[in-house]
């Protein structure tokens, strides 16, 4: 009476036995086929984005200019573009470059990496407000600030460029300063109220920074 389970018993166990190994069997068949398990698979990295290319064709250092040879909107060099730039942001860190002046210098740059003559550019600046007191000798800015004045080496490059720098005589007398305390590179003028005016008569388009 007991032979009959015992034969029952045997067949279950041999089927279950086989499954196993059947299942066994198809694991490495998986592995190879190049299907990982979501617990294998690994991120794919994100590819490192190119560096960006920057040249400085006047003023080395200052005012990058990423070079875009195939945009159709660009200066002339057959041309003579009169501007006079409104720089006006100064910056809350008096140990660096005042980026308003970085700015003007990629204005320089942007005209000579198009090809213009620097005989056909004609910039005039008037530094004042935040920025006035980049155009401050450095015995000024110490005085003010308890250190050099980071500007100076750049404000003497736009000089060389061709850039006229001015500063407002009534904005100096207004703040108790004198024209001695202004960097050489820099001429002051009667008021920038009537400069941009004087300016303005002799065709000169209006930018600030």
């Amino acid at each position: 009476m007991l032979a009959k389970p015992m034969c029952l018993a045997s067949a279950h166990t041999a089927s279950v036995a086989t499954l196993v190994l059947l299942t066994l069997a198809a694991l490495p068949l998986w592995a190879e086929s190049g299907s990982a398990s979501p617990q294998a698979t690994a991120a794919t990295p994100t590819p490192a984005a190119p560096a960006t290319d920057w040249v400085y064709p006047l003023i080395k250092g200052y005012g990058g200019v990423h070079p875009r040879p195939e945009l159709p909107v660009r200066p002339s060099p057959s041309l003579d573009y009169k501007i006079i730039v409104d720089v006006t942001h100064g910056g809350t860190d008096h140990d660096k470059v005042f980026g308003s002046l970085v700015r003007l210098a990629r204005l320089v740059n942007v005209m000579a990496y198009a090809g213009v003559p620097r005989e056909h550019v004609h910039i005039v600046a008037v530094i004042e407000n935040e920025a006035g007191f980049a155009a401050f000798s450095n015995a000024a800015y110490r005085k003010q600030f308890h250190i050099d004045n980071p500007n100076l080496a750049l404000l003497h490059e736009l000089k060389q460029s061709g850039v006229e720098l001015m500063v407002c005589s009534q904005a100096l007398a207004e703040n108790g300063f004198e024209d001695s305390d202004i960097a050489p590179d820099v001429e002051v003028t009667l008021s920038a109220l009537t400069d941009f005016a004087v300016y303005g008569e002799r065709g000169y388009s209006y930018l600030q920074l």
